[in-house]
């Protein structure tokens, strides 16, 4: 790494680190069921944390990732996690995400295996990766979609919770058909999530869908259904 990508990793840590609340790190890991400890830093304070970081280690392009990586790879607090995903995601950087980030992002979604890193990965990451870039990106969904690793079957079904009119339908049944005899409580959370998202876009179609799909389970169900 350079040594912009060391100072800011460097600043990122001892940033948590002197903002982290010993009994809100306990409550968090509960919460979470974390084997990685948290330093208990609150969402907003982490926000303001990466704003000051952005300004005071401004990174070259080619930095981003690298920095990234390193502040995912060598956590051993889980916020540490959250400020590598927010900064892919600070609007000074976001642009540089391109499909050449694919392999990145897979890596991500795998090691993070839970919700709160998937969740954000899979929407505000691929969501508009695939948006962006549909020829290279939807084939990459589709294989994860089938894929043994359920957190990536996870990302296939929701990553276009954020596409309203935009979002591929094809891809999001065979995305859901793929999953929807898995038990998985998550995949049957996300099938029903992504399934009542797009309802506020188009309620026909969901309602067809579900008639469509007695197969879906009652969680699932319940939870597409749930604003109609």
């Amino acid at each position: 790494m350079t040594d912009a990508c060391t100072d800011l990793v460097a600043a990122a840590r001892a940033g948590l680190a002197a903002l982290g609340e010993p009994a809100a790190a306990a409550a968090m890991q509960r919460y979470m069921k974390s084997e990685m400890p948290f330093h208990g830093v609150p969402a907003p304070a982490r926000e303001t944390l990466l704003r000051s970081l952005v300004d005071a280690h401004p990174l070259a392009d080619d930095d981003v990732g690298p920095t990234a990586d390193a502040l995912w790879d060598g956590a051993t607090r889980r916020e540490e996690r959250y400020l590598a995903t927010g900064l892919v995601g600070h609007r000074r950087y976001a642009r540089l995400v391109d499909p050449s980030w694919v392999p990145r992002l897979r890596h991500w979604i795998v090691t993070g295996a839970w919700w709160d890193h998937v969740d954000e990965i899979a929407s505000r990451r691929v969501g508009p990766l695939l948006r962006a870039h549909p020829g290279p990106l939807r084939p990459v969904v589709v294989s994860w979609s089938t894929d043994p690793d359920p957190w990536l079957r996870r990302t296939s079904i929701i990553c276009q919770l954020q596409s309203k009119a935009d979002t591929d339908l094809d891809l999001l049944t065979d995305a859901i058909e793929a999953s929807i005899d898995d038990r998985d409580f998550f995949l049957r959370k996300g099938i029903g999530w992504a399934l009542r998202q797009h309802a506020r876009t188009d309620p026909g179609w969901v309602r067809a869908f579900v008639d469509a799909h007695p197969g879906l389970s009652p969680l699932s169900r319940k939870e597409a259904l749930k604003h109609l």
